[in-house]
């Protein structure tokens, strides 16, 4: 770029962080070492990368540049561990301008950097039915056969179980799917309803092992299609039916159990009384209902990389939120359950998975979204290992006369 200079910038970094447990490299080979001789090294591909964090300071920037690939690391999961634990001194005002400024000459003439194509701003009414299928269709329509490169032989985009004995991810999400049917002591002839079916894992397992009629709904047009074909491809056509709908659009129909499996970590704090009502309202009196999802042990809300480039307006709330409307609906909680060594054990089963077909990956998906997927995977186990989020799975009835 014209005019670009690193020298005032990787002075004022050296003099801004005396101590750094990281390097930056810059894209004419010079760089700012790091203090402790052990931590990444965040590599700046062009003068892009500084411009976008000058345009959007803090992690969203952080996230452009690295989604772009003007942004590039040496060591995802040491960036993450290190964004978790490291804290930068303050800083007055005049040494946050010298740095701007010397960033401003580090960009030199250009144009402004464009926003990355996986990034997505939503826009209306905040976990209105038309912006949550926007969201769900950013995340899940990249492709079936990307989630497949990474996902188990069934297609189950949700926590294994490999506390139970599995080594496998197979096995691991064999024995969830069992635990689910269990859970609701499913038997022959029993109607069932799953909510948010994903590419029908759960479906066909109840209905093949325990001869349930199961109605799977999911707002992802190509999940759908592809959960009716694998149904049909089991012979389970008659007993499985897959639909393109959100939940709050069922009416008029009853249930004797209902599956809700990774779905209410997307209804949102403005919804959570409506999910429980509208599922206690689907639910025959003496049914049950596992609601299985993601829970915060943390106040901080997720940062701007989920909101625009994972799940955009994802929103996991804590676990006593989701069991007041659940109770306050009519349900009597009888069991919860936390999993989360198991959904950190998943995630490193899918990011590894993932690694080892990343080219084929880039054709499918874009290498975009494969950078937001492999940082995504990582970030989600860190949060399981650290404590910042769990997953319960909460076994409740809904009381005879209700």
């Amino acid at each position: 770029m014209p005019f670009a200079r690193t020298a005032p910038l990787r002075e004022e970094l050296e003099r801004a962080l005396p101590e750094r447990p990281f390097g930056v490299r810059f894209w004419d080979d010079t760089e700012v070492p790091g203090t402790s001789g052990d931590g990444p090294v965040f590599m700046l591909r062009s003068p892009a990368a500084v411009a976008h964090c000058l345009l959007a300071p803090g992690q969203l920037g952080l996230s452009r540049a690295y989604t772009t690939g003007v942004l590039h690391v040496d060591d995802l999961d040491g960036v993450i561990r290190l964004l978790g634990t490291w804290q930068p001194p303050p800083l007055g005002r005049r040494r946050r301008a010298r740095l701007a400024l010397a960033a401003v000459r580090a960009c030199g003439i250009s144009r402004p950097p464009r926003r990355p194509a996986a990034e997505l701003r939503l826009r209306g009414e905040r976990h209105s039915v038309s912006r949550d299928a926007r969201a769900v269709r950013h995340h899940y329509d990249v492709s079936n056969e990307f989630f497949a490169l990474f996902l188990d032989r069934s297609m189950t985009y949700s926590c294994g179980i490999f506390s139970r004995g599995a080594t496998t991810l197979e096995e691991a999400q064999e024995t969830k799917l069992e635990m689910v049917c269990t859970k609701l002591g499913l038997k022959e002839g029993d109607r069932v309803l799953d909510v948010g079916c994903g590419w029908g894992s759960f479906a066909i397992h109840a209905a093949e092992r325990h001869g349930a009629e199961v109605v799977g709904i999911t707002v992802s047009e190509p999940q759908a299609v592809l959960a009716r074909e694998r149904a049909a491809e089991a012979g389970l056509s008659a007993r499985v039916d897959i639909r393109v709908a959100d939940y709050r659009e069922l009416r008029g129909e009853r249930f004797d159990a209902i599956a809700s499996i990774g779905m209410v970590e997307h209804v949102g704090e403005e919804r959570i009384d409506l999910y429980a009502r509208q599922l206690a309202d689907l639910l025959r009196p003496g049914g049950r209902l596992l609601n299985h999802g993601i829970a915060t042990l943390s106040h901080s809300p997720a940062g701007p990389f989920s909101d625009r480039f994972v799940f955009p307006d994802a929103q996991p709330l804590q676990l006593w939120r989701v069991l007041k409307e659940l109770e306050r609906a009519g349900f009597r909680a009888d069991h919860i359950e936390g999993f989360p060594g198991d959904y950190s054990e998943t995630l490193r089963h899918w990011a590894r998975r993932l690694d080892e077909r990343l080219e084929e990956a880039t054709r499918l998906a874009g290498p975009e979204r494969v950078r937001v997927w492999r940082l995504y995977l990582r970030a989600a186990r860190h949060g399981f290992d650290t404590g910042f989020t769990s997953i319960y799975q909460v076994n409740c009835q809904l009381p005879e006369g209700h």
